[in-house]
């Protein structure tokens, strides 16, 4: 059951569900692409403010971090991150506070997740009951554009120390007042790749033998590819090789072999070791093939996060506090692993530290619209319990001899 004390954090919460649900869904309706954030990031230095909480802008680029310090004795120093970039999608909502930003939306529930974070900031302001210190960091970039390194390169843990990090994400079709964790590795490592493909190229009707083919080097690379996954990962290891695009020749001129020809894909993994297999084999199956048929091959991949793994004591933090706010039935702490990427994974490997997921459920047309989807919207009504979820594992990190 939930612990009846926790359940009146949430009522207090509430009181304020209008105010940060209006700051959900105005950063909503003004997206800003990763290092970009300086409308989103300047609101969010001006709300701490406006609540007493001692902010630090330009971390990282456009990041900022906000400090708390407790009234009670003590050291230790928490951190607790949410992200608020967005991404290049056009929004289909049609919500009254849908993206006036053509071409950008917030489809990850990052404005979510820094309006839950800003009702806990807000509430850590005004009780200051804990021992110790908390560190807000409002992180942006999250969407490939490296923004937890760069917050890491300028210094985050050296100028803003903390013993332990954690960070929280939505999930649309689990139900609202659900929770979900696991310890050890749980989102994976991502990565871009490109293969590009050179040759003659020639004439497709009349003179086909005298060119490389390199349609055929691309059909021939795009079915080597899951022989990766097949053969050279180990049987109970995870890996996901994909391809996303695929340009070469001109539609105006069909007949024509294309003399360059390039793929471009994602792969995703959970261990270094599978990471070093995957860059290594796709390497050499593009170079490979590409001989074998008299075309030349050059290979690049770069990973855009490391693995994620939870940390044992600090995710039996991040679960415990969930149980207390939602009861311990709908706390999942043995969740399947997602082949995600997130690259608060940089901060878990600076810092012990854990990361959750929390319900997002249903749109109002009853539908669970993915993530990165052109339908998708963060729920409003999940505010409350976020926020309660922040403060509770301040409250657990940071009791008074903690």
């Amino acid at each position: 059951m939930p612990d009846t004390h926790q359940a009146g954090l949430i009522d207090q919460l509430r009181a304020h569900h209008p105010e940060l649900t209006a700051i959900r869904r105005d950063i909503h309706a003004h997206p800003e692409m990763g290092l970009e954030e300086v409308r989103t990031a300047a609101l969010v230095a001006a709300k701490l403010r406006e609540w007493g909480i001692e902010v630090t802008e330009g971390v990282g680029g456009t990041g900022v971090v906000g400090t708390i310090r407790g009234t009670l004795p003590g050291q230790r120093a928490i951190g607790l991150r949410a992200d608020m970039d967005a991404l290049a999608i056009h929004e289909a909502t049609g919500a009254p506070h849908a993206s006036v930003n053509a071409g950008t939306m917030h489809a990850c529930g990052h404005d979510g997740h820094t309006a839950m974070l800003l009702g806990a900031a807000r509430h850590l302001a005004a009780t200051r009951d804990f021992s110790g210190t908390v560190q807000l960091i409002f992180q942006p970039a999250e969407e490939g554009r490296g923004g937890a390194r760069r917050m890491l390169a300028d210094g985050l843990f050296d100028r803003f120390p903390v013993d332990a990090v954690y960070g929280m994400h939505n999930v649309p079709g689990l139900p609202v007042g659900q929770f979900a964790i696991r310890t050890g590795p749980y989102l994976a490592a991502s990565s871009k790749w490109t293969a590009t493909f050179r040759g003659s190229g020639g004439h497709g009707g009349a003179s086909p033998h005298l060119a490389a083919d390199l349609s055929v080097v691309q059909a021939h690379y795009v079915l080597a590819l899951q022989t990766i996954v097949g053969r050279d990962v180990p049987p109970l290891e995870t890996a996901v090789i994909s391809v996303g695009h695929i340009a070469g020749g001109s539609a105006e001129a069909i007949n024509v072999m294309p003399s360059e020809l390039a793929l471009s894909g994602t792969a995703r993994c959970f261990t270094p070791e599978v990471q070093a297999v995957i860059d290594r084999r796709m390497a050499e199956l593009a170079h490979g093939l590409a001989a074998l048929h008299g075309a030349s091959a050059t290979f690049s991949i770069s990973w855009g996060t490391t693995p994620l793994v939870n940390h044992p004591e600090q995710t039996v933090v991040a679960a415990s506090a969930a149980k207390t706010l939602v009861g311990e039935a709908a706390v999942n702490t043995n969740a399947t692993p997602i082949t995600g990427g997130e690259d608060f994974a940089f901060m878990l490997d600076a810092k012990p530290g854990a990361f959750i997921f929390i319900g997002n459920g249903t749109g109002p047309d009853g539908v669970a619209h993915g993530l990165h989807t052109p339908k998708y919207d963060f729920n409003d009504e999940v505010i409350p319990l976020g926020a309660a979820w922040w403060v509770r594992v301040v409250e657990q990190e940071l009791s008074l001899g903690g």
